[in-house]
């Protein structure tokens, strides 16, 4: 016998397909909806289909953003001859809240990952490539310091520095295995600041 109605634990099943939410988290959110007037849910359930319609990705970086362009390129003060590489828009984030970086991001989505069929082609490789244009003179990669983060920062060396640009990786600061999403901004601010370079003679090829 079901000790919740099957509305209860279709919505309990629904939070728990967000990352790092279990079943008691889960239903303690569900409960927690039904508490609230219903003026607000239906506030909730708009904001959930906004965010999923009307959020797209920026065509210069990648990263997500409401219009054509992320707040971030289109700040007419940034320093467009760096460019940050990180996994996903939450990295950026995270370095954003530092206010120390003035440069602009370019967000992969995703890590180069065998063992998950995820190969060069399935992320925003060439969208990087293209926008090495002669203005750009540094690429920081910061991926995340994990075995499919190291690859992928080096594959993305051996395929940018042959282009004349130089290529940095972000320091040790950040501890094995970590995410950036996760580090505090004395880590983050290190990491970037301690960068060093990676340039290397050998190329890579494009997927």
């Amino acid at each position: 016998m079901a000790v919740y109605p099957e509305q209860i634990e279709r919505l309990c099943d629904m939070f728990r397909r967000l990352d790092g939410i279990g079943r008691k988290t889960a239903m303690r959110l569900t409960l927690s909806v039904l508490d609230l007037p219903e003026e607000d849910v239906q506030a909730f359930s708009q904001a959930l289909i906004a965010a999923k319609t009307e959020i797209g990705f920026c065509k210069c970086c990648q990263n997500i953003s409401a219009s054509e362009l992320c707040p971030v390129c289109a700040a007419p003060g940034r320093d467009k001859s760096t460019i940050c590489v990180v996994e996903d828009f939450r990295a950026a984030m995270a370095l954003e809240k530092m206010n120390e970086y003035n440069g602009l991001y370019h967000v992969l989505h995703g890590v180069i990952s065998p063992m998950k069929g995820i190969g060069p082609e399935k992320l925003k490789i060439r969208e990087l490539i293209s926008r090495l244009d002669g203005s750009v003179t540094e690429v920081i990669l910061a991926t995340n310091p994990t075995p499919e983060g190291e690859t992928t920062a080096m594959y993305l060396s051996r395929l940018i520095a042959p282009l004349g640009v130089r290529v940095s990786r972000i320091a040790n600061g950040m501890p094995v295995g970590g995410d950036l999403e996760y580090a505090d901004e004395i880590t983050l601010r290190r990491a970037i600041e301690g960068r060093y370079s990676m340039n290397q003679t050998n190329g890579a090829t494009a997927e």
